[in-house]
């Protein structure tokens, strides 16, 4: 089917120099058919009405589960890929538990819609699902089916296990071919919704990508997750699920073959997600056969994997707090008590994290040791943040409300939860945040191809950050702030310029923060302080980082009343600051971010607790479900942030990959 285009509408063919020399024609679907009939794919749209030459911030989820995956369905999520469009655009969603007529007990709207979204529900179990629920595939009478229909709690396990040996349930037939082809309608059903979500006209509200979640486990079953975004209509027939492709490495090989080798136009971004469970694995830096990565490996994997997410439901991922070897605490926001995904479950599982599970900061700094190894950094990742919600409600990261994103798979049962809507170790997500020129498919996927991206933690705050060589010591007072970024050096992402011959500059970073304005029922809270974060690896593998406050409100009587959930303290409605390097050494390699912080607020977990009356200090307030809210393991107050994409200097490798020179890749 060819996409809709009005007659007499210009229609943007970035690739093409010609449309834009033909102009706006009477015979645009004419023309249109002549292009598609040379080149694989071309974005069929309206051009968008209003255009940000140098970029707007845009915020999305790219994080999304749906009924199609197993987890969120064996907790009674019904809702589709096309309720969760819907709700991100701004409408009011169903949540489980659900009445015997089909209505749902609890609803869910969003005070702002997202600018984009993206459902990634799990591949792996696409057929099993769907043929345990229509009653006129072969299987649905299979005791595994029974068992998924009337005990999801038992199927939820054994699903699991299965797809993480990467093998199939018996009902599916010798080779699997049954549930491949029962997997066809959800992913078939999967694209439908994005492309009907997607605004083509000109006012360019809304945008979604075709996409799906690669569920793969190591053998200790440690978390492998990536979600699999492709930048248009033009995917593979089928998913490649883990079950398929049992190890990252086959992953790539299987996206390069099937998607950007294809000749169909295909393009793709892998994005790793909750590498705080990953107990170190998702990360390797050696191949299948056990041997050392390539220079050839890593420039794949470099080129696939171009963000990390760094904040979700299921914990935060930047950082590793440790009282005693680790002097930046505020490495310690939401951290998860366990470093695998299982061991939540099986208490013999159950390994408490460490610096070496796989946190972001440490990856990053190994990605620069292999770079002296290889001439290639494997792990230069941009940082986003998003949601992971098992219930369809993409955007839903708000403290305030929450009612719990159902990651665990924990069926609802028939009646409203009594108590805490999610486990106390959980959170609602965060938020992806990309610089783009439009909000449509193109721009948004070229933003997070060159990592021009920042994450949440919820909030929408508004960041920016640039480095370069010299940047005018009045940056923070220039009304041309973002031209001279720009035109003086990169923005976040990227590698710092090539370095003046025979100059003894250091580099200079600035970062701008505008506080998230809120809505009337949710007002914004003002920011605190601005740090930037350097990580440094020396030639012989020696390393350090520092954690320099850049600016901050200047407001020390700043708190939250736990017995109201009020905030207190004026804090700043923005904050900038310009700062040089002055331990700058031009032998080592190094990246640099900035993390910006709120003042702080109520935690989901204490919203719930104050709004049902509870108060620690008198037991009899203390009514069943909400014993959490005066245990141990309660954090009360929340100090959300975001945290931007690296700029990394290189002694040997910095002009390829800087904005400043037009490449974006590797």
């Amino acid at each position: 089917m060819r996409d809709f285009m009005p007659a007499r509408r210009c229609i943007r063919l970035p690739s093409m120099i010609v449309a834009v020399l033909l102009g706006c024609l009477s015979g645009a679907e004419l023309f249109a058919e002549q292009v598609i009939a040379s080149n694989p794919y071309q974005e069929l749209r309206e051009p968008c009405s209003q255009r940000y030459p140098l970029r707007t911030v845009l915020f999305g989820d790219t994080h999304v589960h749906t009924k199609y995956s197993l987890d969120a369905s064996t907790q009674g999520t019904r809702t589709s890929p096309s309720d969760a469009y819907s709700f991100a655009r701004g409408a009011e969603i169903g949540v489980q538990p659900w009445t015997a007529d089909g209505r749902p007990l609890r609803t869910l709207k969003l005070d702002r819609p997202l600018d984009f979204a993206v459902v990634t529900d799990h591949a792996e179990l696409f057929g099993e699902v769907e043929i345990c629920r229509n009653p006129e595939l072969v299987g649905y009478s299979s005791w595994q089916c029974k068992l998924y229909r009337n005990y999801p709690r038992a199927a939820f396990f054994l699903f699991n296990t299965q797809s993480s040996r990467a093998a199939r349930l018996g009902f599916c037939g010798k080779d699997g071919d049954a549930c491949r082809e029962a997997g066809l309608g959800p992913w078939q059903d999967i694209q439908r919704a994005a492309e009907d979500a997607y605004d083509r006209t000109s006012d360019c509200q809304f945008t979604s990508f075709v996409a799906y979640e690669w569920t793969g486990a190591s053998a200790n079953l440690s978390n492998l997750h990536r979600n699999i975004i492709f930048k248009n209509k033009q995917v593979p027939a089928l998913p490649l699920s883990f079950i398929d492709t049992p190890s990252a490495e086959q992953l790539w090989d299987g996206l390069d073959r099937d998607c950007v080798n294809s000749g169909t136009g295909c393009e793709v971004l892998v994005i790793p997600h909750n590498s705080n469970l990953s107990d170190g694995y998702m990360f390797s830096t050696v191949r299948d056969d056990g041997s050392a990565i390539s220079a050839v490996d890593a420039k794949q994997r470099a080129r696939l994997e171009r963000l990390v997410e760094i904040m979700q439901h299921k914990g935060s991922s930047e950082c590793f707090y440790n009282p005693l070897a680790n002097a930046d605490e505020l490495c310690g926001f939401e951290q998860l008590p366990y470093n695998r995904f299982s061991g939540k479950f099986v208490p013999f599982l159950r390994d408490e994290a460490t610096e070496k599970s796989g946190f972001v900061r440490d990856v990053l700094k190994e990605g620069m040791a292999q770079e002296e190894r290889l001439g290639v950094n494997p792990f230069k990742f941009g940082f986003i943040a998003s949601s992971d919600t098992h219930i369809s409600a993409p955007g839903a990261v708000s403290e305030n409300g929450f009612l719990g994103h159902g990651g665990a798979g924990v069926p609802a049962g028939a009646e409203l939860p009594q108590g805490l809507p999610d486990d106390l170790e959980f959170n609602p997500g965060g938020l992806a945040a990309v610089w783009a020129e439009e909000n449509n498919r193109e721009s948004i996927f070229a933003a997070m191809q060159r990592r021009e991206t920042y994450g949440t933690s919820g909030p929408r705050m508004e960041v920016r950050f640039f480095g370069a060589w010299d940047l005018p010591t009045d940056m923070c007072e220039r009304q041309d702030y973002v031209a001279t970024g720009y035109e003086r050096g990169v923005a976040m992402g990227s590698n710092l310029p090539d370095k003046p011959l025979g100059d003894s500059a250091t580099p200079v970073f600035s970062v701008f923060a505008r506080m998230d304005p809120g809505t009337g029922r949710q007002p914004g809270m003002p920011l605190k302080n601005i740090q930037i974060i350097k990580v440094s690896v020396g030639p012989e593998g020696e390393s350090s980082e520092q954690v320099i406050e850049v600016a901050n409100s200047g407001d020390r009587e700043v708190g939250v009343d736990l017995a109201s959930c009020r905030s207190y303290g004026k804090g700043a409605a923005q904050l900038c600051a310009r700062w040089q390097d002055p331990h700058f050494n031009e032998a080592e390699r190094a990246y640099y971010y900035a993390r910006v912080l709120e003042n702080p607020s109520c935690r989901w977990s204490q919203h719930v607790c104050v709004a049902a009356g509870v108060d620690c200090n008198r037991p009899s307030t203390i009514t069943s479900g909400y014993e959490s809210c005066c245990s141990a393991e309660h954090r009360p107050i929340i100090q959300e942030r975001a945290w931007t994409s690296p700029i990394w200097y290189s002694p040997t490798l910095r002009g390829p990959d800087s904005q400043a020179s037009g490449a974006s890749l590797p």
